[in-house]
């Protein structure tokens, strides 16, 4: 029985199977793309079912469907395609037109990009990922309306700003942009994201589209949205990029030639005067030389009538002692450095400073996806070399995203990013180590490294950081966990429900130590720095979101959501000094140092932030558009009187090119769009701003008497901080009109904005009267306009076979003025004295000026340099040739009673506006070229116009505390007035400026255009790679910063940064398995 049983199951089974069999069948075939290239990674998927696969590098498929089957085929960049499943098909797919189908995150949700009515723009890092950004500012710069600075340190990134500077206040970053990261506010910083993870940034710049966010969101919002696995097999990517960077802009000191010309330069002026037989202004008319001319002159380069031997005789010198050696006596040389001189032994200190650094970027992940499961996973080591040898940095970036949907109505995800970077280095004096004297020594004669490169006749012995950092010791940086943990609902009726978390938890450490073995060093001003700082925050969020259509027309999405947030901060930090009996234990050992020496400091911080918010969006046959927010938050860093406030926002837009009796089909997408919002701005250096505070009084002591008997003193509590209950939100309203379009098929798509923003209430400090007890008062006053337009444009230039070539174009105009300050007001006079009418009165102190920029120049005007013919007429301003030339009000000078000028007066009302430090003017443009579609070459270029600055560095002020006088300091490299070269434009050494208008700063046009990054990739032949197992192999390389174009008269470095400025080469590998 039991073995007909089992037989009968058997047979069960087998006709089962053959059931099945004859049920199912394998299809196979190739997908290609519209130019009739493998479609490599292309989703084939049964259609109605789970049942998946992907292509491989030749596009070729195989699947086992049920007959009669349909196949869907998907793949990014084109059309989806259904086809009937059949033996060794042949399949090509579609370029997509679908770019108004495209996905924005606009902020609790996404939206497409022909639904949006707000500003939005939307940047893709994998479109230069030849230029292999290594910071989230790189895949960001050239953005319209958007700011990114350039750092030049290993480090990179820069600073943001969106739209232009909203608030006179600076502090805490208070003008920088909310970041939003995954859906959630990110409150660290972007070198924590690995560009290498970023699927997509989208920009919010106007009001509308950010006010859903209300807290911050005034200055715009930057979301970040990280990778996700694919559906498919799992994908292994890897890449590999090694550079190095050199200066490419930088104030080089003199070489020897140079800096002994500037010694002679220095030393001779002192005795320029005029003649008096002649009248001529001229040298070694004055003073103890005027006896003796060209005394400082190198005795090979004396003029006619000038013999050596008289030369010689100036001085009493030893015997036989050479004219070499004579000369260097006279312009200061002594001890080691004359030495040195005498025996053409030259320091290159810059040479010892700088250095060609090494640049290190290596990434690889995974990921996947199932039809319910997708993960993602990274990891990354960065290690960059700056310029200088003291600048470097290192960073491991990890990230782990995963998403699941549990059931049909349930979806869970989490989303981990780790990062452990350095931030800080044993930090080198680049100013007093390249000021040097060339002459000074780096070694002694056995190849020990010196201490002072100067010998001790000198009162000021110099500086060699490579002694110094044998006895110094550092460990500085951060350790950060960033973590999102989500849940989504799937409810009836077309509703969702998603619930987000987001802890971060941050660990500062900062480990400094100097040594005992120093030489020199102060016990009191010696020993070891120990600091610890933590920060654990967290913000989560409830949303309900409602998606539906009727009647095929009207399309609605409602959101509600509530959010919460928490931030706590709490730091240590140690300085131990005089450590005794031994500080071999270095910054182990703080428990030993002299407490009386010694400092010790804590600061705790805690805040909290809670918001309610709705967004009505609704879209009638994809022509008409509506947007409606309003938004409530809530923040403890403002006053008990108005710790709450209301952010509404309103949009509308019109698609006019989806109307029927649109005909010009040149035109083939046009949408106007208009919108008002209201943002707020939280950012405070202190969450305590708002409350009165108490710290330690002025090195006051009270005694207490102990039961003991003893005399114990404790320091006395003082209020360092008066209260303002009524601290409030600092507002910015904004209107904004805007224009999308896209004409010949989207060979020329863009859009246009125009922004008119007015903020309101800016959280400032106000001067306060002394009887207060109290300097100043943190308020809400005064108000700041920014307007401005912004033009995008993309342009598919050509586009064949076997070429193509692409244009993205940005510019962006910004005014910013001041419209208000304290509300503070003064009579308006005429000449004769009449009040004719009233003004606010400006803030002179910090610069700020009403109707005028932030930043704007408010100075004396230089308008040229004094010549010896002049020398007359400048002293009656207390100046002689080589001096500034500064504009003079005569109606402030004081007269003498036939009229004549009695003295020249400079104060306040000889100032004049002189331009703008803030470029309004910003543009950008991509060029990207695809040969024989596997070579793509990339050339950017950014411009920022029609800024300045105030620069004192052509007065030359050479000494400086008297470094040339008692050090021999090298100097830059620069020119100069001397009587051999009369410039107009750069005063003589130490030069000054009229009494009253001593240091009168020269303005400097700043614009440039900066050629930026020119890349070059190549995908090699699928047809060899396969060989291998791999799907993809792509090198690259690419020069950031190849040169820059600006004004002649900026010769004081890079013009972005003021200083310094690098090049960068890369050369990268990318390898896809």
């Amino acid at each position: 029985m039991e073995t007909l049983r089992r037989a009968l199951l058997g047979m069960m089974f087998l006709m089962i199977s053959v059931l099945a069999s004859a049920q199912t069948q394998e299809v196979s075939g190739n997908v290609t793309d519209a130019k009739g290239e493998a479609a490599i990674g292309a989703t084939v998927t049964e259609k109605g079912t789970r049942n998946a696969t992907m292509t491989d590098v030749n596009g070729h498929f195989v699947i086992k469907v049920k007959k009669g089957a349909e196949l869907e085929i998907s793949y990014i960049g084109f059309d989806p395609k259904v086809v009937q499943a059949r033996p060794n098909m042949a399949i090509k797919l579609s370029e997509s037109n679908a770019m108004l189908d495209e996905l924005v995150v606009i902020g609790y949700g996404t939206a497409r990009k022909k639904d949006l009515t707000g500003s939005v723009i939307q940047i893709r890092p994998d479109k230069i990922a030849n230029q292999n950004p290594s910071t989230v500012q790189d895949v960001l710069r050239g953005t319209a309306g958007l700011n990114v600075g350039y750092n030049a340190d290993a480090k990179g990134g820069g600073s943001l700003n969106i739209r232009g500077q909203r608030s006179v206040f600076s502090d805490n970053n208070h003008n920088s942009p909310l970041l939003i990261l995954d859906g959630m506010m990110f409150y660290g910083e972007l070198s924590e994201i690995n560009p290498d993870d970023i699927e997509q940034i989208d920009v919010l710049k106007d009001a509308s589209s950010a006010a859903i966010y209300g807290a911050k969101a005034a200055n715009g919002v930057i979301i970040i949205t990280t990778k996700k696995g694919k559906t498919g097999k799992p994908v292994v990517n890897v890449s590999a990029n090694v550079g190095f960077v050199q200066k490419s802009a930088y104030r080089d000191r003199f070489k020897a030639a140079g800096s002994l010309q500037h010694r002679v330069d220095w030393l001779e002026q002192n005795y320029y005067g005029i003649d008096a037989a002649t009248g001529e202004y001229g040298a070694y008319k004055s003073g103890a030389y005027k006896d003796r001319p060209y005394y400082f002159t190198n005795p090979n380069n004396l003029p006619e009538g000038i013999t050596l031997d008289q030369w010689r005789g100036y001085t009493q010198n030893e015997e036989g002692e050479s004219d070499k050696s004579i000369w260097a006596k006279r312009l200061g040389f002594k001890d080691n450095v004359l030495a040195n001189f005498l025996n053409d032994k030259i320091t290159d200190w810059e040479d010892l400073s700088m250095r060609t650094g090494l640049r290190q970027d290596y990434n690889a992940s995974v990921s996947g996806a199932s039809d319910r499961s997708s993960y993602y996973m990274s990891v990354g080591y960065l290690r960059n070399e700056g310029v200088f040898i003291d600048d470097d940095y290192k960073a491991i970036r990890a990230n782990l995203k995963v998403n699941t949907k549990v059931t049909n109505w349930l979806e869970l995800g989490a989303n981990i990013n780790f990062q452990d970077r350095s931030d800080g280095n044993v930090e080198m004096d680049e100013d007093y180590q390249l000021r040097n004297s060339l002459w000074a020594d780096y070694k002694d004669a056995d190849g020990n490294l010196v201490q002072y490169p100067n010998g001790p006749e000198y009162a000021q012995r110099g500086y060699n950081f490579e002694y110094e950092k044998q006895f110094l010791q550092l460990e500085k940086g951060y350790t950060t966990l960033n973590t999102i943990f989500n849940a989504k609902v799937s409810l009836p009726f077309n509703i969702t429900y998603s619930f987000n978390i987001a802890p971060r938890y941050q660990f500062f450490y900062d480990r400094y130590f100097m040594s005992a073995d120093l030489p020199g060093s102060d016990p009191n001003t010696r020993g070891t720095n120990r600091e610890q700082a933590k920060r654990f925050d967290w913000s989560l969020n409830n949303t309900l979101s409602w998606d539906y259509t009727f009647a095929k027309a009207h399309h609605f999405t409602v959101t509600l959501a509530q959010e919460a947030e928490e931030r706590r901060y709490w730091q240590d930090r140690i300085e131990a000094r005089n450590i005794r009996p031994t500080d071999a234990l270095g910054f182990h050992n703080t428990q030993n140092g002299d407490k009386s020496a010694s400092s010790f400091s804590s600061n705790d911080t805690h805040s909290t932030a809670d918001a309610l918010l709705g967004r009505l969006q609704y879209v009638y046959h994809d022509r008409y558009l509506l947007s409606a927010s309003v938004r409530r938050d809530g923040y403890s860093a403002f006053g008990s009187s108005n710790p709450y406030a209301w952010f509404p926002s309103v949009a509308a837009g019109w698609t006019f090119t989806n109307e029927k009796f649109w005909k010009w089909n040149f035109m083939d997408y046009g949408k106007v769009r208009a919108s008002f919002g209201k943002n707020g701005n939280r950012s405070l250096d202190d969450p305590y701003k708002a409350l009165a505070n108490l710290n330690s009084g002025g090195g006051k002591m009270m005694g207490y008497i102990l039961p003991s008997g003893d005399l114990s003193m404790v320091r006395y509590l003082i209020m360092g901080r008066m209260a303002n209950p009524n601290l409030q939100w600092e507002k910015t309203a904004s209107w904004n009109f805007g224009l999308d379009f896209s004409f010949l098929n989207q060979r020329i798509t863009g859009n246009l904005d125009f922004y008119f923003m007015k903020t309101t209430n800016m959280i400032m400090d106000q001067k306060l009267p002394g009887f207060s007890g109290f300097g100043s008062i943190t308020t809400n006053l005064g108000q700041v306009n920014n307007n401005g337009i912004e033009l995008t444009l993309n342009t598919v230039n050509i586009k064949t076979k076997d070429f193509e070539w692409d244009t993205q174009f940005s510019f962006s105009f910004n005014d910013n003025k001041i419209k208000h300050l304290y509300y503070q007001y003064e009579d308006v006079t005429d000449a004769a004295g009449n009040v004719v009418g009233r003004k606010e009165m400006d803030d002179v102190t910090n610069g700020w000026f009403i109707n005028k920029s932030i930043g704007e120049i408010w100075g004396y005007k230089v308008t040229g340099i004094w010549q010896k013919d002049q020398a007359e007429e400048a002293a009656k301003y207390g100046q002689r040739p080589g001096d500034p030339i500064v504009w003079n009000n005569p109606a402030n000078d004081e007269y003498n009673a036939d009229g004549t000028v009695k003295k020249y007066v400079y104060n306040n009302d000889d100032k004049v506006f002189l331009g703008k430090r803030n470029a309004p003017v910003r543009w950008s443009m991509r060029n990207d070229f695809t040969i024989f579609k596997d070579l793509t070459i990339g050339l950017s270029v950014y411009s920022l116009m029609g800024h300045k600055s105030s620069e004192t560095m052509y007065l030359n002020f050479d000494d400086n505390g008297g470094r040339t006088t008692y050090a021999m300091q090298n100097l830059q490299k620069k020119e100069y007035w001397t009587l051999n070269n009369p410039t107009n434009k750069y005063g003589r050494i130490n030069a000054i400026g009229p009494t009253g208008a001593e240091t009168p700063g020269r303005i400097y046009n700043r614009s440039f255009v900066r050629f930026d990054n020119l890349s070059i990739g190549y995908t090699l032949p699928r047809k060899w790679v396969s060989q291998f197992s791999l799907s993809r192999v792509k090198v690259y390389a690419n020069v950031q910063n190849m040169f820059t174009i600006h004004s002649s008269d900026w010769v004081y470095g890079d013009p972005e940064t003021g200083n310094m400025g690098n090049r960068i080469f890369n050369f990268g590998l990318n390898v896809t398995l």
